[in-house]
């Protein structure tokens, strides 16, 4: 157990006490959690990088502490009606089967791809939209399904990514 993947564990806690206090009706101060937990990721990716402490299991539970935050994260916004099921589907199904087609390559010994521009950029894109729905800013829906757009293609880049580099590996 290192610094970065107590850092990680730590995004699993904030992630009860984020639906406590956003259910309790204070959704800027849950938002606030929302923001904590992703200085969490950025800072334990960086210590990680740059201190050679990345691990197989900060590599495995770092992405899906993020999907599991953002789950509950639009699993609130939905219950609360802040956001259309429709969107919420969406987003639900993307890292569903990001998580499960993660979790398939990992226990097959297949290869991964590191995170990469898209997939964090993809993450702050979500952090705003998730701003301007808190912030009831008349835009926020559409700036959503536009997020929404977005970490599909990202999904699809990984996924080419992925066969490519296994293809690559598999032909050595």
């Amino acid at each position: 157990m290192n610094i970065p993947n107590m850092l990680t564990i730590s995004r699993f806690v904030l992630i009860p006490v984020y639906l406590i206090i956003f259910f309790s009706g204070h959704i800027q101060i849950a938002f606030l959690i929302l923001l904590a937990a992703g200085l969490t990721d950025i800072l334990d990716g960086y210590i990680a990088r740059t201190r050679g402490l990345v691990t197989p299991v900060g590599v495995m539970l770092d992405p899906l502490a993020d999907k599991c935050m953002m789950i509950a994260v639009i699993l609130s916004l939905l219950l609360t009606g802040m956001i259309p099921w429709q969107a919420a589907a969406a987003i639900f199904i993307r890292d569903l089967g990001m998580i499960m087609g993660s979790a398939f390559v990992h226990f097959r010994g297949k290869l991964t791809v590191p995170a990469n521009v898209m997939g964090k950029l993809t993450t702050v894109l979500y952090y705003l939209a998730i701003l301007f729905i808190v912030f009831h800013l008349d835009f926020a829906i559409t700036y959503l399904w536009f997020v929404i757009g977005i970490s599909f293609l990202t999904s699809f880049i990984y996924i080419f990514q992925f066969l490519l580099l296994n293809r690559r590996a598999k032909a050595k």
